[in-house]
């Protein structure tokens, strides 16, 4: 006879709820757990327009769904047709031995939330069947410091961040008449010469003793072309993964392109320099960031109006847009064509929040620094993508600014790794620095 599975008791943290409405779905056939300190957070976090405050309103309407007709005293079936269910629990410790208050020496709504872990925990009639989850890492030593099992959330995590999906594969010892075939006709049919690295999409670097060649391989139309480091707006590529990069953006074939690297490996210009090279392909060029306040603080604190508060974070765009302008003399016609563009709005810059609930058609759309965005603020962006649209998202998946985001759950990462080898996306990870030998020097040591 087989054994009966433990069904297992999961203490969802306000910060799970606000990273993902759907956390209550997403535990199959557990109980879950929400303490009323949790709800209370979530009224506080209603009102807004970030993607917090959505979450927050999104969370409380399932569980007001799933208690219609029930007491959150009770055990509540979640409709997820797995046998999982829901329950709220209130904060008091019917004589619990541990008081995380009194531990800790502080009376907070973390430490309350830890409380009804550990209320669960000891009337849990088997060891390791009350777990923790949350996003604030914190929070999660607390409870181990307690011996409570904690864990971090999930769902939507890279599984393995550190072979992360570069979009580039290097192939040695290939046939020399592939590399000339490529030379000759700019491209080849023979994508046996691939082996088991082919995918779609992808890029490679094809070498044999005597020559090689940058490729790109598309499934559909079933050859390897060939990749060359052309000019795009007066901007070159400086190397193999610059070409890709540049190739992707200029490839109308592809409607999502990510970029990723570390500082100063040029890929906020090379995507704004592809744009303005298909400036006549679409009717605007849109940058945007989200915007991570320094130490915490609200945008209100800055001085002056709502656009100048937000012009420190969008300065590096203008940067990186007034350096293409200057490989252009003054009186050049694309230097003008920048200047124009900006003046009759076909540039855009803007925060990130000013995109949200825009309809986006013959648009390219370009998001710096989206390692900053949660998986649903991603799909939220991309899902606004209208007829003749390209989406451009670059970043560093190491340099995250945003609490509760890592490596392996942030939305760049979380695109790159589900669209891989699929239609319409192309990836490709930048390694080598082209900023300066300083800023290579501060990336290698430092």
């Amino acid at each position: 006879m087989a054994e009966k599975k433990l069904r297992k008791t999961f203490v969802l943290d306000t910060s799970v709820l606000l990273h993902d409405h759907n956390a209550l779905l997403s535990f199959e056939d557990n109980d879950i757990v929400i303490p009323i300190t949790v709800l209370e957070e979530l009224d506080t976090f209603k009102v807004g327009n970030d993607t917090k405050n959505f979450e927050a309103r999104e969370c409380i309407r399932i569980i007001d769904r799933l208690a219609t007709e029930n007491t959150l005293q009770d055990w509540i079936p979640l409709d997820n047709d797995s046998g999982g269910r829901l329950r709220i629990v209130l904060n008091d410790d019917h004589g619990n031995t541990q008081d995380a208050e009194r531990v800790f020496d502080k009376k907070s709504n973390d430490h309350k939330i830890l409380n009804a872990a550990i209320q669960l925990k000891s009337k849990a009639k088997s060891k390791g069947s009350v777990t923790l989850v949350s996003k604030d890492i914190n929070l999660r030593l607390k409870a181990k410091a307690l011996s409570v099992y904690a864990e971090d959330y999930k769902t939507g995590k890279v599984k393995d961040k550190r072979h992360l999906y570069s979009g580039r594969t290097l192939i040695e010892n290939i046939d020399g008449d592939v590399i000339q075939k490529m030379y000759r006709s700019g491209h080849t049919r023979k994508i046996t010469a691939l082996g088991e690295h082919r995918m779609n999409n992808h890029f490679y670097i094809l070498k044999n003793c005597e020559s090689s060649a940058l490729g790109y391989f598309n499934e559909d139309k079933r050859v390897i072309e060939r990749v060359d480091r052309t000019y795009a707006y007066g901007i070159k590529p400086k190397n193999a993964e610059q070409a890709f990069a540049l190739h992707a953006v200029l490839n109308p074939e592809i409607s999502l392109v990510t970029i990723s690297g570390v500082a100063g490996t040029g890929k906020t210009l090379l995507a704004l320099a592809g744009s303005l090279e298909q400036k006549n392909r679409y009717d605007q060029i849109i940058l945007a960031r989200p915007i991570v306040p320094l130490s915490n603080k609200d945008l209100g604190f800055l001085p002056g109006d709502a656009e100048e508060k937000v012009n420190p974070y969008m300065q590096p765009l203008w940067d990186n847009l007034n350096f293409i302008k200057n490989q252009f003399g003054e009186n050049e016609k694309k230097h003008k064509a920048i200047d124009e563009m900006k003046a009759s709005g076909k540039i855009q810059i803007s925060p990130l929040a000013y995109i949200r609930g825009r309809s986006l058609s013959n648009v390219i759309f370009i998001v710096d620094e989206a390692q900053n965005l949660t998986p649903h603020e991603v799909k939220t962006i991309i899902t606004r993508a209208g007829e003749n649209c390209k989406v451009i998202l670059t970043g560093d998946v190491r340099q995250i600014d945003t609490p509760y985001l890592d490596e392996q759950s942030n939305g760049l990462s979380y695109v790159i790794d589900r669209l891989k080898g699929r239609e319409l996306f192309c990836h490709v990870t930048l390694d080598k620095g082209e900023r300066s030998d300083l800023a290579n020097l501060a990336n290698e040591h430092l």
